[in-house]
């Protein structure tokens, strides 16, 4: 490699536990990560919109789709903080928000970021964080199809909605208190 080409080096993961709006606005600080991008994974039905997952007929989850430098935060973390943001141990929900395009779900890019989520979860319920067991869906990554542009930044955007104020907000200063290390300057 030369000169800066190491410090260029990203990576990406696509997540699913819960509400993207959510995941995105909690993780989008985190140093390390670049970038961000709600969307739809895991299911069948190509080019899905946000009206036809809300359906549960198309079997994709809402996902954010994370591009992050592997030398400023492991995917090692990136996992383990997914696993304390939402709850792993629901089938098809979170907290009020039901349905399987809510699910706990890992859309590993490559065999190495399959072992890696299998250990990670292994070290977790070894550790016993959670006293239900870990319920998380992992299947290999097909497809990513990037939300409507409303969805993007939704919290950013839309401070004033309801569900952000009542939901999402309390868990982003949440994350904030608990994991400040992890924070962007």
């Amino acid at each position: 490699m030369h000169g800066n080409e190491k410090n260029q080096l990203t990576n990406n993961i696509v997540l699913g536990g819960g509400c993207f709006w959510c995941i995105e606005a909690i993780l989008k600080n985190v140093k390390g990560i670049h970038t961000i991008i709600p969307g739809y994974s895991g299911g069948y039905t190509e080019n899905p919109t946000y009206k036809e997952v809300c359906t549960n007929q198309t079997g994709h989850a809402e996902v954010v789709k994370i591009t992050y430098d592997p030398d400023t935060i492991s995917l090692d973390n990136i996992l383990k903080l997914f696993f304390v943001i939402h709850d792993p141990t629901t089938k098809d929900r979170q907290g009020g928000d039901i349905g399987s395009q809510y699910r706990s779900i890992i859309l590993p890019a490559s065999v190495e970021q399959e072992k890696i989520a299998y250990k990670i979860i292994k070290e977790i319920q070894d550790e016993k964080i959670w006293k239900n067991p870990i319920v998380t869906e992992i299947k290999m990554l097909d497809k990513f199809y990037p939300a409507e542009k409303e969805h993007q930044n939704y919290f950013e955007l839309h401070p004033e909605v309801a569900y952000c104020q009542a939901v999402i907000e309390p868990k982003v200063r949440k994350f904030q208190q608990k994991f400040i290390d992890y924070l962007k300057k």
